[in-house]
Formats: C-alpha cells, structure tokens, sequence
C-alpha cells in the first residue's frame, strides 16, 4: 500500500476516523492493528520479522535494566546485535553474497543454486532493524528506561507513517508519545495536511516526471552524451530528494493529523556548503543513528586525526551498505568517506581563505553551496548506475563525449519541475522557517494549496509508482 495510492487515502481515513472516536488505551490497540494491516498489504508473512524483533527486543531491554552484571549485559546486548543485525544480515545481503560468490566461482566451472541468489527483501526491513536496535543499545548505555508494556514498545516499531521508509525514529522521541495521551487539534491536522499535500506533490509531479529523464541515460544499454549525463544526474539529484524527502513529509504529516511528532528528517540538503553539512541535513534520522551507534563507539574524534579518518570511513562505507547489496553502494559510501576526510584535512586551510564578511563572504557562500552540490551529483551518479561498469562507462562519457544530444529539449521541461520546490527552499533559507507559508496571509495559503492540488491531479504521474527508497 502506498502512500500515494487510492488505498492509503482510503485506508487513513479509515484509520483517522475510528482513532479519532475511540480512548487513548483502545487508540494505541487500533493504531498497533492498523500498522500491521499495513505492513501485511505488502506481504503478510514477513510480519513475523516484525514480531520476533518486537518480542527480543522487548525482553532484552527489561533483562539489561534488571542486570547489574557487565558480563551479563553485554550477552543480552549481543543477543539484541545478532538477532537484528542477523535477520538485516540474512535478507539485506545474503543474495549479494551469494551472487558476488557465484561470479568468483563461474570461470572455474562451478555453479550456486538458483534458491540461493533468490532472496526476497522484506520492504522496511532497513529502518525497522535499526529503530529497535537503537532502543536496546540506549537502554544498554543506561541512556533509556525500558518501557513494560508491550503493546507500546510493539507499536513503536510498527507504527505505520514511518514503519516502510523511516525517519528512523529514537525511542527517547516516540516511546513517550506513544504512552501519552494525544490530542487532535485543529492546528495538528492543518500542518499535518499540509506535509501530505506538499510530499504528494513533490512525489507525483516533481520525482516521478523527472524519473522519465533519469531512465532515459540510466537504462542497462542506454547511449547517452556528456551533457545529457549531466542533465540526468542533476534531475536524479531533485529526483531523489523529492521523491524520498516527499515520503518523509507524507509520513510526518499522517503522524502529525493523529497527535505525533515525527523527526525532521531533511533540512534543505542542497543548501549545504560542505559534504559533512550535507549530512547534517540530508536523511538525518539515518545520519544521526551512524554517528551514535557506529561512529562514536568506533572511537569518533577521540583517538587521533588517523583513528578519526579511518572511523569517518568505515562509517561511510557501512553506511553505504545500508542503503542497498551492491557494489555500487559501496563505492558511493566510500566516495562520501573520501569527501569528508579529503574535508577535514582541508578544513583548517578553507577557514583561513574564507572572507568574514560583505561580498567576498556572499560569494564564498554561493561557492561553497555550488562546489558541495556538485560533488554529491557525482555521488548521485555512482548511486544511480545499474553497476560499476556503467560507473565507469558515465564517467568516461562524461569527459569524452560533448555532443548536446537530447539536452535542448529536456531543459524546459526540468527547469519547470524543479522550480517550485527551489522557489520554497529559497524562501525557507531566507526566512530561516521550514513552515514559513503559514505566516502567509490566509488567500496567499488558499492560492498555493489549491495550485498543490490542482498539479497533483493535472500532472501528477499515475498513482502507485514505488518510492526509491521502498528498496533499502
């Protein structure tokens, strides 16, 4: 069931209108049906990797809390790590594996079976592993009490707006909500309506039209020019921050119309003037869960500028495994990990060149802003491609072939579509104000819902179209 699909809108006010009638204990019971109803429209049988994660997790927080012995501890966190960790292990990567193994092994004249390479992935699986992770290792620093009823503990990590795609939320954040009585407001579903309208139309209308172009140059096979190699990583670029940004809102924004307050998860990430900024504002949920969980036990900063390089690398490369088993994660992580060493060794040279104030400080700005957009559209590039080899066939395009090809006639079209949505994050970094449009006078508001609403069923592409990161 997707969000941007007949049979969400059915299904959440469905949801909405029984939630909204009954108390807060048969609330929490309603929501916890409703989100494994979601869940089960994907495939019913992979509900049980939520329960058994629910059920360890569970019972392995309330023994760490009951458990003064180190020792001790650390085999029911271990049981947390395996259970998790083994499950993501199995599903996530067992088929890459697999695969990997079988093209070492083929020119020997040996074979895996067909089984082997044929391992479905459970949609979620991704962000659901690691938001229940995250709750036992903060009770296992003693950073969280665990909660004793199930029925809260169990819909924190089902809940549906963000159970397929995140923001990965922090048990300290929901667990509390969860347990509190909500309250419908007037003013939650005004906000919360406005998310869902402006994350539809940042899906239907923005990412999925200019998806059209990204194909064209990214299809196995295709023959594309320099330039338009360049045109379709700029459009895979707001493809992709739409398309998953525009699940983030619709995700906040069904959460806010029930009474809950999601994590931002995106805060303009193209305005970013370094690639470590770049990941302070872009899939923060995911961004912050790495430096927690892996960069800081790693030993962060503490020990050494070498030890620190080598952490920032390891958790790059890992945490581009996260998003998908292929090598082309892979690289995209280890490129992200060369650009925030190759960042950090500069750092103190850029601070001494950079202009303090007036003009020179503007364009410095500007400068930084382009220069950081630039290199994460060549990140997007390795992301994109099918493989290493298209990696290297792009790039060798990119600098050996100029001819205009198809670009003429794409320009319009992709500058239209992404103006919009650079026309509000422009007016957003002005003001400094995420909800800057709801300081706009009531008519000016009226205006800009009813041209959403309008575009979302003019131009909208066919509702059903897979969010990119449903794969993760």
């Amino acid at each position: 069931m997707l969000f941007n699909s007949l049979a969400f809108a059915v299904f959440f006010a469905v949801v909405f209108a029984a939630y909204a009638l009954l108390p807060h204990r048969a609330r929490r019971f309603w929501l916890l049906l409703a989100s494994y109803g979601f869940y089960a429209s994907w495939d019913w049988r992979f509900l049980g990797l939520i329960w058994v994660s629910t059920a360890v997790d569970y019972a392995v927080a309330l023994r760490l809390a009951a458990n003064d012995d180190a020792h001790s501890r650390r085999r029911w966190i271990t049981l947390s790590l395996i259970v998790n960790l083994g499950i993501l292990g199995f599903f996530k990567y067992a088929g890459f594996f697999a695969e990997s193994l079988a093209d070492l092994i083929a020119p020997f004249g040996h074979a895996i079976p067909d089984f082997a390479l044929q391992v479905v992935l459970p949609v979620g699986i991704s962000f659901y592993t690691f938001q229940s992770l995250g709750y036992t290792l903060d009770v296992y620093r003693g950073q969280l009490q665990p909660t004793r009823n199930l029925l809260d503990f169990a819909l924190f990590v089902a809940f549906f707006p963000q159970l397929v795609a995140g923001p990965i939320e922090r048990a300290s954040r929901l667990l509390g909500q969860i347990a509190t009585p909500r309250h419908l407001s007037w003013e939650g579903l005004g906000a919360g309506s406005w998310l869902i309208l402006w994350g539809l139309f940042k899906k239907t209308v923005v990412a999925d039209s200019l998806s059209q172009v990204v194909d064209a140059v990214y299809a196995p096979g295709a023959a594309a020019t320099g330039p338009e190699v360049v045109l379709a990583t700029y459009a895979f670029a707001f493809q992709i921050y739409c398309d998953f940004s525009g699940y983030t809102d619709i995700a906040r924004g069904t959460a806010r119309c029930l009474g809950f307050d999601l994590m931002l998860n995106f805060r303009l990430p193209y305005f970013a003037t370094s690639p470590a900024d770049f990941w302070r504002r872009w899939h923060i949920s995911l961004s912050t869960w790495l430096r927690d969980y892996l960069y800081i036990p790693l030993g962060g900063n503490r020990r050494g500028s070498r030890r620190t390089l080598i952490n920032l690398l390891l958790t790059m490369l890992l945490g581009g495994l996260w998003h998908g088993a292929a090598w082309t994660f892979v690289a995209w992580g280890a490129y992200h990990g060369a650009l925030l060493i190759i960042q950090r060794l500069l750092q103190p040279t850029l601070d001494r060149l950079a202009p303090v104030s007036g003009t020179a400080a503007r364009l410095w700005w500007l400068a930084s802003i382009l220069g950081t957009f630039h290199l994460i559209c060549l990140g997007w590039l390795i992301f994109r491609s099918e493989d290493l080899g298209q990696v290297a066939h792009l790039l060798t395009t990119l600098f050996t072939s100029f001819e205009i090809g198809s670009t003429g006639d794409w320009w319009l079209p992709l500058g239209l579509l992404i103006a919009p949505v650079l026309a509000m994050q422009i007016l957003q970094a002005r003001s400094d104000d995420l909800s800057v449009q709801f300081r706009w006078p009531m008519p000016a508001r009226a205006a800009l819902y009813v041209a959403l609403f309008f575009a979302i069923v003019v131009y909208g592409e066919d509702f059903g179209a897979p969010f990119i990161y449903f794969q993760f």
